[in-house]
Parts: C-alpha cells; sequence; structure tokens
C-alpha cells in the first residue's frame, strides 16, 4: 500500500472520530473535533504533494481522494448544519454539497465520453477547497455565534460563491456536449 493511499484511507477513517467528538458533551469537544478535522483537511494536502513526490499516484488513489474529500467536507456540513439549525448556514451548505454531486456525476458523464480533462480541477477548486476547510475549522472549533464563529460564516459563504463558481465553469467547459439534444 503506497503512502499517500494510507493517507486517504486514514482521512475517510477520521470521519466518524470526528463526528464521535463532535457531539461528546463536553467543552473540549469541539476543540478536539476541530483538531480531528484539521489533521483529515492536511492529509488532504499532503497525500497528493506525496504522490508527486514520491512519484505514487495510482489509478485507486485518483478514485478515492476525491470520495474522501467529498465525504469528510459534507459530513462536517451536515453536522454543522444540524448544529446551527439556520438557513444562513443551510444555504450554503446545500450549495456545497449540491455542487460536489453535479461536478462528481459531470465528471463521470465525461469520462464516459473520454472528455475528462475538460472538467479536470483547477486552481479555483484548490482555493475553494481551502477556503472550506478554514470555514469549516472556525465553525466546528468556536461557539456560534461568536466573532470566529462569524469568521468562519464568511468563509463559508466565500467557499460557496467559489464553489458556486467553479460549477459554473465546469457546466461551461461540458455545454458543447451537454447542449447537443436540447
Amino acid at each position: 500500500m503506497k503512502i499517500p493511499n494510507i493517507l486517504t484511507l486514514l482521512r475517510i477513517l477520521l470521519i466518524p472520530v470526528f463526528v464521535f467528538f463532535y457531539y461528546l458533551p463536553q467543552a473540549w469537544a469541539p476543540m478536539t473535533a476541530a483538531v480531528i478535522f484539521g489533521i483529515a483537511a492536511l492529509t488532504d494536502w499532503f497525500d497528493g504533494y506525496l504522490a508527486r513526490k514520491l512519484d505514487q499516484s495510482s489509478p485507486f488513489g485518483a478514485f478515492l481522494d476525491p470520495v474522501a474529500d467529498k465525504l469528510m467536507v459534507a459530513v462536517a456540513l451536515v453536522v454543522l448544519v444540524e448544529t446551527y439549525s439556520q438557513l444562513w448556514i443551510t444555504i450554503p451548505a446545500a450549495v456545497i454539497i449540491g455542487r460536489e454531486i453535479v461536478i462528481s456525476a459531470l465528471r463521470e458523464w465525461m469520462a464516459e465520453l473520454g472528455e475528462r480533462a475538460s472538467v479536470s480541477v483547477s486552481s479555483l477548486g484548490k482555493i475553494k477547497t481551502t477556503l472550506q476547510m478554514v470555514a469549516i475549522l472556525l465553525l466546528v472549533a468556536f461557539t456560534p455565534y461568536t466573532s470566529l464563529s462569524w469568521a468562519g460564516v464568511a468563509a463559508l459563504y466565500g467557499a460557496s460563491l467559489l464553489t458556486f463558481w467553479s460549477m459554473v465553469l465546469y457546466l461551461k467547459a461540458a455545454w458543447p456536449l451537454l447542449g447537443e439534444d436540447l
């Protein structure tokens, strides 16, 4: 088993650990959950770096890495929506999760057509992901409605705007094939 793949699997295994600590009725639990989420987020960066540096890219890793990312973010957003129970958290969370579903389906469909390169990951996606991770970390770590949690809300809105914009760009790139049968 290659090191990047081990890190990706670790990220998936940390998801239930994150949820467990998130819901513990202890004062230290939110910060512990945030640290676990932060470690998982770092493995996202580190596994890609190691795959390139050690020339350990693999089809398994190429499949599992985006799955792990989407699972981690979706689960964190779902627990945050439950915690905040407010429309202004639910909407950006729904945009982010919805975009991931749309783009995953689009990539799969484009791959079937042999056009996967048309919808490959862009640098905008890396910025979006970083902003999502920062937003989630702040929202998990700090008590709702405090100044640092509001910073997390602002970051979440920034991430959702970039998420929506990147979806528009992906759909625009795929439109020549999508619009053929209209």
